[in-house]
């Protein structure tokens, strides 16, 4: 192969590398905005319980709630930093590539706790660094709204992982990488926690 001939065949190869890396990136940047835009579920219809004498015992706890992986658990809205988002069950890379994440092994929304949530400080958490005390912000998931108000603001190491404990009062607490202009792994990590104020029902639409 002639100088001319390798030159004009590794040209195509880039080229086509370049191609094939822009349309994968079209394609992130789509299911992510997609994603991020999903609508609330419905309500589920209330059904009355139905079991056999002798099922269950009186009192007996109900079984714990969990979430597939990668599935809808929640959409998370503050009106006032202009962040609006869906929550996906996981805080996986790919997870956290087309949303904010529920962090595996935190409650989630509407168990008692500390629920957690993670998400890109480049994508949907960039908003997050206007955060201040007092910032009202909304959970809906497809049975309730919750309704919080931020509480305190801190910036830990990613070892830290003391802000996810159990809470005696439902918490929320939101994760991102610090600091926010930072290019590569950020060092640190941003954290906005908030205590619950109330929560309402949704009602299902007959």
């Amino acid at each position: 192969m002639t100088r001319g001939r390798w030159l004009r065949w590794l040209e195509a190869a880039f080229l086509a590398m370049g191609v094939a890396l822009a349309t994968w990136c079209v394609l992130v940047l789509v299911e992510a905005y997609y994603t991020q835009s999903l609508p609330v579920p419905p309500p589920t219809p209330v059904e009355p319980a139905r079991s056999l004498p002798g099922e269950a015992s009186p009192g007996a706890p109900p079984p714990p709630i969990t979430a597939a992986p990668g599935s809808w658990v929640a959409r998370l809205e503050v009106p006032t930093l202009n962040l609006a988002t869906t929550v996906l069950e996981g805080s996986d890379a790919r997870t956290l590539l087309k949303a904010a994440g529920h962090i595996e092994d935190t409650p989630l929304p509407g168990q008692p706790g500390n629920v957690g949530i993670a998400g890109h400080r480049d994508t949907v958490f960039r908003p997050l660094s206007r955060a201040q005390v007092g910032t009202p912000m909304t959970l809906v998931t497809r049975d309730r709204t919750f309704y919080y108000t931020i509480s305190r603001t801190l910036i830990v190491k990613p070892e830290d992982v003391y802000v996810l404990d159990p809470t005696a009062r439902p918490t929320l607490t939101l994760v991102t990488c610090y600091p926010f202009e930072f290019i590569g792994h950020a060092p640190k990590r941003f954290v906005v926690q908030a205590e619950l104020v109330r929560e309402e029902p949704r009602i299902a639409q007959h």
